[in-house]
C-alpha cells in the first residue's frame, strides 16, 4: 500500500527538494532500519534510547532511497539533490505515518494492555481470530512507541485484523499509543503492582492503563475484568461507551447460577485438563493455570464481537513465547520458563502452578524491578509466600542493597538461598535437584535469567 507525496506533505509539511528534480514521488512503505531498507521505502531517521537514525542516513542512501525524513537542523549532512522532509520530531513523524497506514487499511484494531497477562492475551486472541482471517499482531516486545508503529506499518492488505500489545512506563504513554493506532476494541487485563515505583499507587496505574480509551472508536468496545473497583472507577471517568466484563469462576454450580449476557462473559475453570466452560462450550487450552484461563476469557469476548462460532468442544494449542508459559524438559527436570519478566501478581500465579506438580518443587526467583519504595515490602510478601508453600528450596537473586532482607528475616534461610550473582545459581541448583523435580524460573527482565537454562542439569 503506497504512501503518496501529497498525503505525506499534508502530514509532515512540504518536502524540500534540495535542488533535485521535482517528480511525483511515492513509496511502498516506511522504514526506520537502514540495514533492511529498500529503494522504494521512505527512510525516517528516528532517535532511540541507544541509537540515532541520523547516523545511518548514508547507509540508507547507499541502498538507493529516494527521500528521507530528518530532524530540523540536520540538513547539512544530506547530499545535494536528495529530497527530504525536515520535522521537529522524527519519532512523531513516524507515528503519524503509521496512523495514516492504519486509516488506509481500514482494518479492525484490537489493543491490549494490563499489568500482567497482556502478551499471553495477545497470543490467545490472535489464535482465536485466525478463523476470522489473517491476523497481524505485535511481535516479540513490540509494545512501545516504536514497536506499535512498526506493527501498523508492516500490516498489509492480506490481513483482516490487527492485534496490538501496549506497554507502559508512565503517564501519557498509552494515550500516545492509542492516539496513533485508534483502536476499535480495548482490553485491560488487570491492574497490578508492576510500575508502582514509577506511578506511586495502583490507583494511578489504573488511570494510566485507562488512557487506552482516549482515542478508541466511539462505537468501540472496552473489555475489562469483573469486580475490579479501581478499574471501574477509572474507566467511568474517561469512557461512556460499551463495556464487557469477564468473570472466571472455580465452581460449576456458580457458573450455572450466573449466565453470560451481552455485558458479562462468565466462564468456569476446571484445572484438571485445563478446561474452560463458557456458554455451554468447552475449551481445552495448552496454557495451564487459572490466570491463563482468565486471559482466554478476554479472547472469547473478542471472538463474540467478530461473530466467531465455536463447536461444543474446542481444543486450542498455543505456541508459547520464550520466557512465557514455556515448559522445557532436561534429563532431570521439568522447567517452567517464565523468565521474561516478573511482578508480584504474576509470580504468585506461577507459584500456584508449580506447587500443583506431583514432585519436589524448586524456584529460581530474580528480584522484581520498578516497585520503588515498596520494593522490600513486596519482596518480603513473596518470600514469605514461598516459605509457607511446599516449595523445597528457592534461590533468590537480588541486588546487593536488598541484602538487608536476608539479615532481618534470617528464618527465611531455612528455605531460601540469597545470591547477588547470576553465575552462582546453577552450581547451587544442580546440587539440590534430582530426576523428576520441577523448577520455576522467573524474574525481572534485567536479570536475563534465560541465560542460566543451558547450564541446568
Amino acid at each position: 500500500m503506497e504512501f503518496f507525496l501529497d498525503e505525506i506533505n499534508e502530514i509532515l509539511g512540504f518536502i524540500n527538494w534540495n535542488d533535485s528534480e521535482r517528480i511525483n514521488l511515492q513509496f511502498n512503505s516506511v522504514s526506520i532500519d537502514s540495514r533492511t531498507i529498500s529503494q522504494d521505502e521512505l527512510f525516517i531517521a528516528i532517535k532511540g534510547d541507544n541509537y540515532d537514525g541520523i547516523n545511518f542516513v548514508d547507509e540508507a542512501i547507499s541502498k538507493g532511497i529516494k527521500a528521507v525524513v530528518i530532524k530540523n537542523g540536520s540538513e547539512n549532512i544530506l547530499p545535494s539533490k536528495l529530497p527530504f522532509w525536515s520535522v521537529p520530531d522524527t519519532l512523531l513523524a513516524f507515528q503519524k505515518l503509521a496512523l495514516l497506514k492504519r486509516k488506509k487499511l481500514k482494518l479492525p484494531v484490537i489493543a491490549i494492555t494490563g499489568s500482567v497477562g497482556k502478551t499471553t492475551t495477545k497470543e490467545i486472541t490472535s489464535k482465536v481470530l485466525e478463523t476470522f482471517g489473517k491476523v497481524h499482531k505485535s511481535e516479540a516486545n513490540f509494545n512501545n512507541e516504536v514497536g506499535v508503529g512498526l506493527t501498523l506499518i508492516n500490516t498489509d492488505a492480506s490481513h483482516k485484523v490487527i492485534v496490538l500489545e501496549m506497554g507502559m512506563r508512565g503517564f501519557g504513554q498509552i494515550e500516545n499509543l492509542s492516539k496513533f493506532s485508534e483502536p476499535d476494541i480495548a482490553i485491560i487485563t488487570n491492574i497490578g503492582s508492576s510500575h508502582i515505583g514509577l506511578l506511586g499507587s495502583r490507583e494511578n496505574i489504573a488511570i494510566a492503563k485507562c488512557e487506552i480509551v482516549k482515542h478508541l472508536n466511539p462505537d468501540g468496545l472496552v473489555i475489562i475484568p469483573y469486580g475490579d473497583k479501581l478499574l471501574d472507577k477509572a474507566i467511568k471517568k474517561v469512557w461512556q461507551g460499551r463495556i464487557i466484563r469477564i468473570k472466571l469462576l472455580s465452581s460449576f454450580n456458580d457458573c450455572q447460577q450466573i449466565e453470560s449476557n451481552h455485558d458479562l462473559v462468565v466462564g468456569f475453570y476446571d484445572p484438571h485438563g485445563d478446561l474452560i466452560k463458557v456458554e455451554n462450550k468447552t475449551f481445552s487450552i495448552s496454557f495451564n493455570g487459572i490466570h491463563n484461563a482468565r486471559n482466554f476469557l478476554f479472547s472469547y469476548a473478542v471472538s463474540k464481537e467478530f461473530g466467531i462460532n465455536f463447536e461444543e468442544f474446542n481444543e486450542l494449542n498455543f505456541v508459547p513465547m520464550n520466557g512465557r508459559n514455556n515448559i522445557l524438559k532436561t534429563k532431570k527436570l521439568t522447567i517452567f520458563d517464565e523468565t521474561y519478566n516478573a511482578s508480584p501478581e504474576s509470580i504468585k500465579a506461577c507459584i500456584k502452578i508449580l506447587i500443583q506438580q506431583n514432585g519436589n518443587q524448586f524456584f529460581v526467583f530474580g528480584s522484581m524491578k520498578e516497585l520503588g519504595n515498596m520494593s522490600n515490602e513486596f519482596h518480603i510478601e513473596i518470600l514469605n509466600y514461598i516459605y509457607s508453600s511446599t516449595i523445597e528450596k528457592c534461590i533468590f537473586l537480588h541486588d546487593p542493597e536488598q541484602k538487608i532482607m536476608q539479615e532481618k528475616y534470617q528464618y527465611l534461610e531455612k528455605k531460601i538461598f540469597f545470591v547477588t550473582d547470576r553465575e552462582l545459581i546453577c552450581p547451587i541448583l544442580n546440587k539440590l535437584t534430582n530426576k523428576g523435580d520441577f523448577l520455576l524460573i522467573k524474574g525481572s527482565r534485567d536479570w536475563e535469567l534465560e541465560k542460566i537454562i543451558p547450564s541446568i542439569d
